[in-house]
Order: structure tokens, then sequence, then C-alpha cells
């Protein structure tokens, strides 16, 4: 039997499984933002910090209550996070170390071959040396273990140095300890992992099984090739095969598109009900989102589910950007319901709000306008400005 979930049904669970539709003022105390992160799995981390850094602005989408303190604590003293490499950058819960040791292996065979190629013969040979330097050594930045005669570039011209440790962290052998500014700071894996996440062995299948069942949960429903894609862990094959192993606890489920056009054929447990009452109703506030939320990470899905198109345009031309270099998606109970541009001015203690879209028969009515600027105060306090300046003509294309 083929279960039939509605859009705005299929909206409600998915926005259920990754963390909005609780309420956001709720406590979280640093207990619960652990509990928070294992129920997105990971949280994605980027350098860029127009307003704030993606993974808080991640985490306090969901809580307004939300800590950074709490987050740094649990990274750096508890060990209870590590960060690595999911689709991209992620702070990742050290209980899931185990399988991730299944990513290194296979990191390591497809970086020295790839490697060997981008660097030509030879590419490996300060590994051992870098990795004796954090032997010996101690934990330190990246800088303190450039080659002094190398003049600084691009990934193309990385130094042997930073080759080996990019190699190391990427397979397991180093961990980041710290940051410092935002910087990392590597140490070897077994001072950062505590030893019952590093020591855990767990086999092939079981690796498969966890991958492919954690992303499904998140997900709630999902194609095998969304399954591969959420760690970015196990090979669409593998999802493929986990799915056919697994048909007796799983059900096929038709999801209705944003465009009412042709449903898309998942996978889900079986039981998953396509009841819109048995699945919470999002919080009305409206709520900026990080561009790298995991809500909208996949485009592709997002687009199908809420009719919202959205691309960073950070490395976009300014001439041929469509909105702007850094726009933030605007979610409003379940819908998507435009975006906005705006920098966060600490040395002037102001949040610069220069423009606002919203999407196609979405009206800029007073009581909506009144819980986008709710929103923007809530952003300017976490961010840590006093004002708000919103330039002239802000809200035009509202």
């Amino acid at each position: 039997m083929v279960i039939q979930v509605a859009n705005r049904t299929a909206r409600r669970i998915f926005l259920a499984r990754q963390g909005l539709s609780a309420s956001p003022t709720r406590a979280l105390s640093k207990a619960d933002l652990l509990a928070l992160i294992h129920e997105l799995g990971f949280v994605q981390v980027d350098s860029i910090s127009t307003v704030e850094r993606a993974h808080n602005q991640i985490l306090f989408s969901r809580n307004q209550t939300f800590r950074r303190e709490h987050l740094r604590q649990l990274l750096e003293e508890d060990r209870a996070l590590f960060e690595h490499w999911t689709h991209d950058a992620a702070i990742v819960p050290c209980a899931f170390y185990p399988y991730w040791k299944h990513r290194f292996v296979r990191k390591e065979a497809r970086l020295r071959e790839r490697w060997a190629k981008w660097r030509g013969e030879g590419f490996d040979k300060m590994f051992d040396e870098t990795y004796a330097r954090f032997a010996e050594g101690g934990a330190c930045l990246a800088r303190e273990v450039k080659q002094p005669d190398h003049k600084s570039g691009g990934w193309w011209q990385w130094h042997p140095s930073k080759t080996a440790l990019e190699f190391l962290w990427q397979t397991g052998k180093l961990a980041i300890s710290a940051r410092q500014n935002f910087q990392k700071i590597y140490d070897l894996s077994e001072r950062v992992i505590p030893d019952h996440h590093r020591e855990a062995e767990v086999s092939h299948d079981d690796f498969v099984d966890w991958a492919c069942t954690g992303a499904l949960e998140r997900l709630g429903f999902a194609t095998h090739g969304e399954i591969s894609a959420f760690w970015d862990l196990v090979t669409p094959q593998e999802a493929r095969q986990w799915v056919e192993t697994n048909r007796d606890a799983l059900e096929t489920v038709e999801i209705e598109p944003h465009d009412r056009g042709k449903p898309r054929s998942c996978v889900a447990f079986q039981g998953l009900s396509n009841d819109p009452q048995d699945w919470p109703e999002p919080p009305a506030r409206v709520r900026v989102l990080s561009p790298f939320d995991p809500l909208i990470r996949d485009r592709n899905r997002m687009e199908r589910l809420f009719g919202f198109r959205y691309r960073i345009e950070v490395f976009v031309p300014e001439p041929k950007r469509e909105y702007g270099y850094y726009v933030f998606p605007l979610l409003e109970g379940d819908q998507l319901i435009g975006r906005i541009d705006m920098k966060a001015d600490r040395k002037a203690d102001v949040l610069n709000v220069t423009r606002l879209w919203l999407e196609p028969k979405i009206r800029a009515s007073a009581g909506r306008m009144a819980r986008l600027e709710a929103e923007l105060a809530r952003i300017a306090r976490f961010a840590g400005v006093g004002e708000i300046v919103y330039a002239a003509g802000w809200n035009d294309a509202g």
C-alpha cells in the first residue's frame, strides 16, 4: 500500500524532524543543546559572519535561549562534540565518531589517489614529519606548521605541511582541539576524542545501517539518493541496497510537491502518519534562517516542498547577483516566505537591513511585518548590536 502525503503535511513532518516545530523560547540547558545537535545529526560550520557564524545562527533559529558558551564547552571541554566533515565542515556528536572511522578509511584511499595526481610524486613527504610535530610539540594552529619560505596562495598552492595537515585531519589522525578567533587548533585525535568513542569499532554493515537509519529518521521521508547525501558517508548504491534489504521496516510514500504536480515516490519507516493533526504546527513567528540551515541544504528538496528557490550568491559577480552577497531565507510557520539582506556592523553597533524580498502571493501585511521586525530585534540582540538601521525603501519589494 502506497501512502499519500499532502504537501502541507510533508512540510510539517520535515520541519518537526529538523527541530523547527518546538517552541523557540523554551529554556535550553547545555544538556538540551547536546540533545538538539544529536536530533539534527550535525550543524554546519562556515567562516562567513555577515550577522553570525552559521552554526550559531542555525541553533539560535531553533531556540533563542541558545548560549554560545555552552557550545564551546561541549566542543572544547566536555569533548561531547567534534568538528569534521559531512557534505561540508560540521559539528558532530562524538558518539558518532566510531562511524566516522569508516569515512576516514574511505577518504584516505581517495585522497592518496587524487592528491598523487594533483601534487605529483612525493606529495606525502611531510606526512610523518607533520604528525611528529603534533606528537612531540602538542596542539598548534595551522599557521604554526607552515614552512617559513613558502609564499601563501590558494588550495592549489598548498605548501607540503598544509597538504599533510589537511590529510591527517581528513583521515582522523588529527582532530580540531579548539578555535582561536575562529582559526583551528589541531592536536592528535587521541588527545581530543574520548577513548570510548575513538576506540570503538563497528562493522561495515552496522555502519551502513546506522547512516541510512539516522538519515531517514531526520528526513522523515526520502529517496535513496537523499539518504546517501544526508551525511555524505555512504554511497547511493549502499543506500539503495539498504532500502531493498529493509523493505519490511519501510513503506512507500508519495509526497505531493508544492506546485501540486506529480508526487515524488519516497520511503519512510512504517507508521509515518499522513494526518497533519499528528504533526506539530510550527511556531507562527518569522524566523531568519542561516543560508547553511539543514532545512534548506538540499536545494532541490526545499524547492519541491516549499516552492522556494534559493542560491548563495557569494561567488557570483555583483552585477550578476539576483539578490545579494549573503541573503537570509525567512521562515514563517510552515512556509518560506522570502529573503532579507542585512549585515551586522559591530563597530557602529548596528544591524543594517538593506532589502526585503517577499515571495509571490506573500503580502507585507501589518501583522507579518511586525513579526519580522520582532525577529530582527532578536537577531540584533543575538549579534550583540544595539540598534537596527533600515535602508530607504528596504521593504519596497514586499
